[in-house]
């Protein structure tokens, strides 16, 4: 079983806030331990039977209070016992479906028997999932490699390795075969991949570089958004290095390179330092949150906004080792036209006032 075929974005996990009506939830699968159940932690319970959903991916539908023992929510730590009753339940009813191969434009950057590079534009959702069970990456590469031997856009064996949000631009790496998919998810969770973003964040950034460091995890109070808790009993560890690149007036150009992957993780740790990536509706950057109490700047954010109508980040380079030849591969690519011509009026902006509050 392909893991999103049960929940794919965070919104897939949702369970009302606390203090709000409780809303009907949907059993997607149910398993009963025999009676002679050694004691279990309800992660790997559940991961020995369901093959090709990772333990991490339980341990978030645990934190969402999707997993249930005898009817109970339960934490990730839990351990089953003899003829206990396990189900995972969701705020949505199970919704079965089959990737269909749809003609979808591709700019693929590499290409050879094992894997290919993509380059996905913004507003291109990677995987279908609730919501989006149509129009994807997914899709569009089930139709380009419809002629692939053995390639099946069904089996969590092929496909893509790794994800990006919907609205952030750039590459990704497809595995075309068992072993290709095998030895490149193992990079990444080895944390061997090298990959870099360009990101536009909201304020002058004092530092020339640093590194984020803090543990995200779903908002308590909000599961569709992610945030940075102190060490406990909330979130996984998650490190993030940043590089300043030019200073244009009430923004920044900043380079990212990820020690780890989590959900939102440029997102949720440039807000969480006081710099939200520009037009990110879901952290609070399509606000005006530096700049001058004028009708001429409020204008000229307002273009900017329309220039680049989703949060302004793009997965520049990524890098890996070829799965089969051995060989060092590194892929960059340009920023697209919307994120180029954002900056290029932040430049003209910084370049004909000189002063900044």
């Amino acid at each position: 079983m392909d893991d999103a075929t049960w929940y794919d974005e965070p919104e897939d996990l949702l369970k009302p806030a606390e203090g709000k009506e409780e809303a009907q939830l949907y059993e997607h699968f149910r398993f009963a331990a025999d009676k002679g159940q050694a004691l279990l932690r309800v992660d790997k319970f559940l991961s020995d039977r369901m093959a090709g959903s990772s333990r991490n991916r339980i341990q978030l539908a645990a934190d969402a209070g999707c997993i249930l023992a005898n009817d109970k929510s339960v934490k990730s730590n839990y351990r089953v016992k003899p003829l206990d009753i396990i189900s995972i339940v969701m705020s949505r009813p199970r919704h079965e479906f089959e990737i269909i191969p749809e003609d979808i434009p591709l700019h693929i950057v590499y290409e050879d028997d094992d894997l290919l590079v993509v380059n996905k534009p913004p507003g291109l959702v990677a995987h279908p999932g609730y919501g989006n069970y149509t129009g994807t990456l997914v899709n569009a590469l089930a139709y380009y490699l419809k002629d692939t031997p053995d390639f099946n856009p069904n089996d969590s064996n092929f496909g893509l390795v790794h994800r990006i949000d919907k609205d952030t631009s750039g590459l990704l790496v497809v595995a075309k075969t068992l072993e290709a998919k095998t030895n490149l998810c193992l990079q990444f969770y080895n944390k061997t991949t090298k990959r870099e973003y360009r990101a536009l964040v909201w304020g002058i950034v004092k530092d020339e570089g640093g590194r984020i460091e803090g543990y995200i995890g779903r908002n308590l109070y909000d599961r569709t958004r992610m945030t940075v808790f102190p060490e406990g009993d909330y979130g996984k560890p998650a490190v993030t290095h940043y590089q300043t690149m030019e200073r244009l007036g009430y923004v920044c150009l900043v380079k990212c390179s990820l020690e780890t992957g989590r959900t939102h993780q440029i997102r949720v740790h440039m807000k969480h330092i006081g710099h939200p990536l520009f037009n990110d509706i879901r952290y609070g950057g399509d606000v005006i949150l530096k700049g001058r109490n004028s009708t001429r700047y409020r204008q000229f954010i307002h273009n900017c906004f329309e220039i680049c109508p989703r949060h302004a980040l793009h997965a520049k380079t990524l890098g890996f080792v070829h799965p089969r030849t051995k060989e060092e591969m590194f892929f960059d690519s340009e920023l697209p036209d919307d994120m180029e011509l954002l900056i290029s009026k932040w430049r003209t902006y910084a370049h004909t006032n000189e002063s900044y509050e």
